[in-house]
């Protein structure tokens, strides 16, 4: 450790030393660099300590396999540096975490993990207020293993980078679009209905453009949804919850507040379906009905002059907002 000289910064310490850590170590051990000002490897006795580590930086790397890790990034004021740094270095990382104080990633630090982590399968980008479509387009590129994907406030987003990217990351089973107004159209569900057909959870939180054509294409095209979030979408009508209700019937979360052109019609669909699925359920002897049908139904009632009857529909959401046990 002579000639590594004072480590003050993260940029101090020697990628190849940090690597070096990493093949050592067996594959129930985690590396936490704190901000405190010293970095802890553990596992069996093996400890590492380095001082004067950078306190604007909190990273957590998780090692499963030296081939297998999950990282989480937090800084202050240097992540997209880190991220071009560290990226090159870790080809084989499969979950990537990178939480923000405030927006600094951009859109290199992406290309550069797009174009490096082929195997990358949960990427949360979420907050990353600077970044364009560029970024979009470099994960649908070297990034097609994408299951979950956070995305949530990057308003930056426009829904034709997004249906690019549905295009090309097809396993994609987890999605967050909440606050994504650009990205999160009608054109954009079109394509993930189209191609993204394991998709399970979706948040579409306050993304004023989505429509009843395009949850209609996401019913008919997701059938294993288990959960998605509509709040905000003002828009939608029942015909977008009918759709919901016969064609994907694992759904177990629905989130429809500030929906208020939502009436009774489509609380009555939610309450039929459930009917509907429970009677196949008990047909097979493979699944208990417990373990199907809506669960979570959140919808905010909207009083005014012009506002649909509430009373109707949340007798119907009895149903399944309690079930019977």
């Amino acid at each position: 450790m002579g000639g590594i000289g004072a480590i003050t910064e993260w940029k101090d310490i020697p990628m190849e030393l940090l690597l070096r850590i990493v093949s050592l170590v067996d594959d129930q051990t985690v590396i936490f660099v704190s901000g405190v000002g010293t970095i802890l490897v553990i596992g069996y006795g093996l400890v590492f300590r380095f001082s004067s580590w950078s306190r604007e930086i909190t990273l957590f790397l998780v090692v499963r396999t030296v081939n297998e890790a999950e990282i989480f990034f937090r800084c202050k004021n240097s992540m997209n540096n880190l991220v071009l740094s560290l990226a090159p270095k870790l080809r084989n990382l499969q979950t990537l975490v990178l939480r923000q104080d405030k927006p600094q990633l951009l859109d290199n630090a992406i290309e550069t993990i797009a174009n490096c982590c082929h195997d990358l399968q949960d990427l949360d980008l979420s907050k990353s207020f600077k970044l364009s479509d560029h970024s979009l387009y470099a994960l649908a590129h070297g990034c097609p293993n994408l299951v979950k994907l956070n995305i949530s406030g990057c308003s930056a987003f426009s829904d034709t980078a997004l249906v690019y990217l549905a295009s090309s990351c097809r396993k994609i089973k987890y999605l967050n679009l909440c606050g994504c107004v650009k990205a999160a159209s009608d054109k954009a569900l079109k394509a993930i209905g189209h191609n993204c057909n394991q998709l399970k959870s979706l948040n579409l939180g306050w993304c004023e453009q989505v429509g009843d054509a395009g949850v209609e294409c996401l019913a008919y095209g997701c059938p294993d949804l288990r959960a998605l979030d509509l709040c905000g979408c003002v828009l939608i009508t029942d015909d977008s919850v009918v759709a919901l209700a016969n064609n994907c019937l694992h759904l177990r979360s629905l989130g429809l507040y500030y929906c208020q052109n939502i009436t009774d019609k489509a609380m009555y669909s939610l309450a039929y379906s459930r009917v509907k699925n429970k009677r196949e359920m008990l047909k097979s002897t493979k699944n208990r009905y417990e373990e199907e049908g809506l669960m979570n139904l959140k919808r905010q009632p909207v009083h005014g002059p012009h506002s649909p009857s509430c009373s109707g529909a949340h007798r119907a959401a009895s149903a399944f907002s309690h079930p019977a046990h």
